[in-house]
C-alpha cells in the first residue's frame, strides 16, 4: 500500500510540473507572438503614414503632382539616411549601370563622393573629358547646369553628368587656394575605361596597370600577362594606384592570376553573421598546379597602392599582401571594405545596397582604415608641382564604422595632400618598385649567416 501510495504522488507530482510547464511555454510563445506582431503593427503604422502623405499631396497640392516622382524622390531619402554607397538607381540609371561594368557609358568621366556635405571629386578618370578639362581630386563641385548641388546625392549628380556622347555640361568648382568658383564647360564623350595597360620596362621588369575592375578585366589581364611572358620579363609591378575598384568577381578573378589555386582572396559578412569565402579556382586533379604552368605565381612582384585605391582594388592588394605573394609599396589606401549588391526592381528601376563588409585573408576588416603597405613611400612633389587634398572613405559622410572601434580611431597619416601630374622619372613609388625588383635577384643570392 505504502509502494502504491508514493507512486500516486509521483504521478500527481508529474502532472502538475506537465501543466506549469506547457503554461510557461504558452506564456513565452504568446509573448514572443505579441512582439512580432507589434514589430509588424509599427511598420504597417509607418507605412500608413506614408500613403497619409501621399494621398494628401495627391489631393491637395496645389499642381498636379507626378505621384511615381515623388514616391522616387521618397525611395532616395530613404536610401540617402544609410551608408553613402546605398543609392537609388532609377529605370535609366540601372541601365546604364549595367553598361558601365563593361567599361563603356557616356559621361565626362570622374569619380565623386560627399565630403564635409559638398560634393566632391574622388579621382579624375585617365584621358576623359574632365581630366584633360583640368579637373582634379579634391575640387569641390557646387553647381551642375547653374543648379547648386547643395544636399544633392551622389546618385542624382552622376546622372545629371551623364548623357549622349557631343552634349555638354557645365559645372562650377571650387578649389582649395581659389578666391571665387570657376565654370568648366566639358563635352561628353563616351567614357571607355580600358581596364589593363601593360608594358617593359627596364631590367625585364613587366608592369600592369589596372584602371578598375570590370567583366573583362580578368581576361584583358590574362592577355596582357601572355604578351608579357612572351617578352620574358623576369619580374612585375602590378599598379593599383587610382584604381576605385569595381566588380568583386572581378577582384576574385585577378588575384587568381597570382596565388595558387585554392587560396582564399577574400570573405564576406553580412548582417546574418556567416562569413562566405571567396577562393581561387582550383585545377582539376588530373591537371598541372597553377604555380607549375604560371610563371606569375611565382616570380618577385611588387604591388603599387595609394589613397585612391579602393575597394576591389584593396580586396587585391590585401589578399597578395596577406599571403606573402607580394610587396604591397605606397601610401595607405581609401579604405572602403564594403561590398555592394544591386537589385533589380519591378519597374526596371534598381537599388545599389551595401549588404556586407568584406575581410582580408586573414580576417582584417579595412572600413575606413584601408590596407598599410609593406613600404611607405610619398610621392613627393618637385619642380613646383601642384597638390591636392587626399579623400578617404573615412572622410566621407555617413560611412560605414570598421568592426574594430580600435581600428576605427587609428591615427591620421601625416600627409594631407598629393602632387599631381608627375612624370614616371618624378614618380618616386614607381622608381622605388624598380630599384627593388633591380636588387631582388641580388638578396636572394646573398649567401646565408651560418
Amino acid at each position: 500500500m505504502e509502494v502504491i501510495r508514493k507512486m500516486k504522488k509521483r504521478s500527481l507530482v508529474l502532472i502538475w510540473v506537465l501543466v506549469l510547464t506547457t503554461m510557461i511555454s504558452g506564456i513565452l510563445i504568446g509573448r514572443l507572438s505579441v512582439v512580432s506582431v507589434s514589430a509588424e503593427g509599427e511598420a504597417y503604422e509607418d507605412l500608413k503614414v506614408f500613403t497619409e502623405v501621399i494621398s494628401i499631396i495627391r489631393r491637395n497640392y496645389v499642381e498636379d503632382v507626378k505621384i511615381k516622382d515623388v514616391v522616387y524622390s521618397a525611395i532616395r531619402g530613404m536610401l540617402n539616411t544609410l551608408d553613402p554607397h546605398s543609392a537609388f538607381m532609377p529605370p535609366e540609371t540601372y541601365k546604364e549601370m549595367q553598361v558601365e561594368t563593361k567599361g563603356e557609358f557616356g559621361g565626362i568621366g570622374i569619380q565623386i563622393g560627399i565630403k564635409d556635405g559638398v560634393l566632391t571629386v574622388i579621382a579624375p578618370i585617365e584621358d576623359t573629358p574632365a581630366f584633360k578639362a583640368g579637373i582634379i581630386a579634391g575640387d569641390k563641385i557646387v553647381k551642375i547646369n547653374g543648379e547648386p548641388t547643395k544636399d544633392i546625392s551622389v546618385q542624382d549628380a552622376v546622372n545629371k553628368m551623364r548623357g549622349q556622347k557631343g552634349t555638354s555640361v557645365t559645372i562650377t568648382i571650387m578649389r582649395e587656394g581659389w578666391k571665387e568658383h570657376k565654370d568648366f564647360t566639358i563635352i561628353r564623350d563616351i567614357i571607355k575605361v580600358k581596364s589593363v595597360k601593360s608594358k617593359v620596362m627596364e631590367n625585364n621588369i613587366g608592369y600592369v596597370k589596372i584602371n578598375q575592375f570590370q567583366e573583362r578585366t580578368a581576361s584583358d589581364l590574362e592577355e596582357a600577362l601572355s604578351n608579357l611572358s612572351q617578352d620574358g620579363v623576369a619580374s612585375l609591378i602590378l599598379d593599383l594606384r587610382n584604381n576605385p575598384g569595381g566588380l568583386l568577381s572581378s577582384a576574385v578573378d585577378v588575384s587568381g592570376k597570382f596565388l595558387p589555386q585554392g587560396k582564399v582572396v577574400v570573405a564576406i559578412k553580412g548582417r546574418s553573421g556567416e562569413k562566405t569565402e571567396y577562393r581561387t579556382e582550383g585545377g582539376k586533379a588530373d591537371e598541372p598546379r597553377r604555380e607549375e604552368t604560371n610563371p606569375f605565381v611565382t616570380i618577385p612582384m611588387i604591388v603599387l597602392v595609394n589613397q585612391g585605391s579602393a575597394s576591389a582594388s584593396e580586396i587585391v592588394a590585401g589578399a597578395l599582401k596577406d599571403w606573402g605573394r607580394a610587396v604591397v609599396l605606397g601610401v595607405q589606401t581609401f579604405g572602403k571594405g564594403s561590398v555592394q549588391s544591386v537589385i533589380p526592381l519591378s519597374d526596371g528601376s534598381g537599388l545599389r545596397l551595401t549588404t556586407a563588409r568584406y575581410y582580408t585573408p586573414k580576417g582584417i576588416s579595412i572600413q575606413t582604415t584601408g590596407i598599410t603597405p609593406d613600404i611607405v613611400v610619398k610621392v613627393e612633389p618637385k619642380n613646383g608641382a601642384k597638390e591636392h587634398p587626399v579623400v578617404r572613405e573615412k572622410d566621407l559622410e555617413r560611412h560605414l564604422k570598421n568592426d574594430n572601434e580600435q581600428l576605427e580611431e587609428k591615427p591620421k597619416e601625416s600627409e594631407d595632400a598629393i602632387p599631381l601630374d608627375v612624370g614616371e622619372k618624378d614618380d618616386s613609388q614607381l622608381q622605388r618598385a624598380i630599384d627593388l625588383l633591380k636588387s631582388w635577384k641580388v638578396f636572394k643570392e646573398l649567401p646565408k649567416a651560418s
